[in-house]
């Protein structure tokens, strides 16, 4: 008879990230603290090691992969860049945001990174734990969510192991994600013009702003995927979800927002910065609680808020 495998947690230190770079060498998978969430680690240049982050996840291989590298220069080294791409990456790399841009020809990485696409969805991480994976490591990492494809993001090591724990090898435990919402991502296209795929921390008008480009709104699901996080059902808790509630029902668990109160709370104060950092952990909650249900407060339209509202809508698709 054997024993249900349990995946090692290890305070992320010098010691357990070069361990954890041993793991990766040779093929396997670790759950990374990034600036946004808890990301899965496997060598994008393996097509064994992309392989077992789709199957640990359950993900579909249609829905492509985000690569992780250090800075430009690495970057470079598989996606082409234009004039506006090098200009959105120097001034917002690192940091919370993904490129999608044409896949270099014959770039050493997996074909299943692309998911069949002719682009990659690239970005150089801000988090220093992650940055000091990518230094110990000569290849590049492919990073998706730590978690079971569709559902909640995690933002500490407790949210990985509830979710991967026997799936993966390692999770360097890093303690929690400062921003707990994941990367914006644009597409640059060849006539230097921008496309939001996906919203996340970094505004697109702040975006337009250094680009000067105009912005086409992208809402994609099923084979049309273009990059991460485009699925209709997404971030699922695992029941239903109402939005926009001033009460909870009985039978629901609230996730309240500035005046009002709930079983968790994003912001008391009505910050959406600190709402996007709390969003799934009180999704988290909510998930574990007996309550049958789950009612989320009215988030503001406006800033980051576009971002939560954009995970929260596809939680409760």
């Amino acid at each position: 008879m054997t024993s249900k495998r349990v995946t090692e947690s290890v305070t992320a230190d010098a010691g357990s990230i070069v361990k954890a770079a041993a793991i990766l060498e040779r093929g396997g998978l670790v759950a990374v603290p990034t600036e946004t969430v808890y990301g899965l680690a496997a060598r994008a240049d393996s097509d064994d090691a992309v392989a077992r982050i789709f199957a640990a996840k359950g993900r579909p291989d249609f829905n492509p992969l985000i690569v992780h590298v250090r800075n430009v220069d690495q970057a470079s080294l598989f996606a082409d860049f234009n004039a506006a791409a090098r200009n959105l990456a120097n001034a917002f790399w690192p940091g919370p945001l993904t490129l999608v841009l044409p896949r270099k020809k014959g770039a050493p990485l997996a074909a299943a990174v692309s998911a069949g696409l002719p682009t990659i969805a690239i970005r150089a991480p801000a988090h220093p734990i992650m940055q000091q994976l990518l230094d110990v490591v000569d290849f590049p990492l492919a990073a998706p969510s730590a978690n079971r494809s569709g559902f909640i993001s995690p933002t500490s090591a407790a949210h990985v192991l509830a979710s991967l724990d026997g799936r993966i090898d390692c999770v360097l435990d890093g303690g929690y994600c400062e921003q707990g919402l994941e990367s914006t991502i644009v597409a640059v296209r060849d006539d230097g013009s921008i496309e939001e795929l996906r919203p996340g921390s970094i505004d697109i008008a702040v975006l337009e702003g250094v680009q000067q480009a105009n912005r086409t709104a992208s809402q994609k699901n099923g084979s049309g995927v273009e990059a991460p996080g485009q699925l209709a059902s997404h971030y699922a808790p695992g029941k239903p979800v109402r939005l926009n509630a001033v009460d909870a029902a009985a039978n629901e668990f609230l996730i309240g927002f500035g005046a009002i109160a709930g079983d968790c709370t994003l912001s008391q104060a009505g910050d959406l910065d600190q709402a996007a950092a709390q969003l799934y952990a009180c999704l988290h909650q909510g998930a574990a609680s007996e309550k049958a249900r789950i009612a989320v407060a009215s988030i503001p339209e406006s800033g980051i808020g576009k971002a939560i509202n954009d995970r929260l809508r596809r939680a409760a698709a």
